[in-house]
């Protein structure tokens, strides 16, 4: 991977289109981040980051009145800028599956404003210009970034991710490939996270940020979610659940854990809490690039399941048995912890005691 230039930038725009094939659920869930938060990074909170001038329709609190960017009315000036150079040093963002427009027949599939005649400029037509001049890009959420729900088997549009449009060597005008933040919806801190190292690097602050092969960022899907779980201990001793009011495994009732990247049991959802299995929910592998058709059909025992928790359930019975009498012993008091008379822990005296001293 290149290394992008440290270029030690002070302000830093970012254009947040979410005008993908997507529901907007990865812009709400930002506003639960708090490690860093939305408002901190804007606030100028973090020492050493850029100043960061956030675009985003549901974020951007400038659209309730006017502002440097104006109102509701100038929302779009600042992307326009985007593609004029005007604008300085930029993050794109895209929230949102990318439709095929070459099989849009007479229509189109999706749109971001409208040209000088009113007509729709399609969502494809921003992102051909904008992510070469972007210092970087960050696809937000399953959809952006491997397609989701809407590039399903069947699917009428040819959605797809980010990177299949772009093309997976893509680069942005700061060397850096197009960075990948899955989730469905994103977990919040992955993202701010994500964004904070961007912005660190943008500023000379910290190296190129650490992708894998399907550009996540590794230190937030280098693991699984088994690796992760409260309940792997259950799994280990072969020992799971049969529905879902029972805190033991839940590899057998449909939960992918044990071979999906993503950090959420460990991590939580809001400010720690929460996260799938945590509470009660099956992982159904929405971090990942086959999500959702090779993850399905939901709460059914994955391939693979079966003879896993069978090999694991004949040792796990012994393994119980054998750490429940281990379990037995241990959960007694040492025999000398008395009230008798007599001493019996086995101290013994360096100078016996004289008699008569008190």
């Amino acid at each position: 991977m290149a290394e992008a230039k440290a270029e030690g930038v002070k302000e830093v725009h970012v254009l947040w289109i979410s005008e993908g094939m997507s529901c907007d659920g990865d812009s709400v869930s930002i506003t639960a981040a708090t490690q860093p938060s939305i408002e901190d990074v804007l606030l100028g909170l973090i020492p050493g980051l850029p100043k960061v001038h956030l675009h985003n329709k549901v974020l951007a609190y400038s659209l309730g009145g006017t502002s440097k960017w104006g109102g509701p009315d100038d929302f779009l000036a600042p992307f326009r800028k985007g593609l004029t150079g005007e604008l300085g040093p930029f993050v794109l963002v895209i929230e949102g599956s990318i439709p095929n427009e070459n099989i849009d027949g007479e229509g189109f599939w999706t749109s971001f404003g409208n040209d000088e005649q009113g007509n729709p400029r399609k969502l494809t037509w921003w992102i051909d210009r904008l992510a070469p001049k972007a210092w970087g890009v960050i696809a937000i959420g399953t959809c952006a970034t491997y397609g989701g729900i809407h590039a399903m088997a069947g699917n009428p549009t040819g959605a797809m991710g980010l990177a299949d449009y772009l093309g997976w060597n893509f680069r942005s005008a700061g060397g850096l490939p197009i960075v990948n933040v899955p989730g469905c919806p994103v977990q919040p801190d992955n993202f701010m996270e994500t964004l904070t190292w961007l912005l660190f690097q943008a500023a000379g602050l910290s190296p190129m940020i650490p992708l894998d092969a399907q550009l996540r960022p590794t230190w937030l899907f280098g693991k699984t979610v088994h690796e992760g779980c409260d309940r792997a201990g259950y799994y280990e001793q072969g020992d799971f659940a049969k529905d879902y009011n029972s805190p033991k495994c839940q590899v057998k009732i449909g939960c992918w854990g044990p071979v999906v990247n993503c950090n959420v049991p460990k991590r939580g959802w809001m400010n720690g809490i929460g996260g799938c299995p945590n509470v009660g929910g099956i992982c159904i592998g929405c971090t990942m690039p086959g999500f959702p058709d090779k993850f399905m059909p939901f709460m059914d025992e994955p391939p693979g399941g079966t003879i896993s928790s069978a090999i694991t359930g004949v040792y796990g019975k012994m393994i119980r048995k054998l750490r429940a009498i281990t379990n037995e012993t241990l959960n007694k008091e040492p025999k000398w912890r008395h009230n008798r008379p007599e001493l019996t822990s086995g101290y013994s005296p360096r100078y016996p005691q004289r008699k008569g001293a008190e």
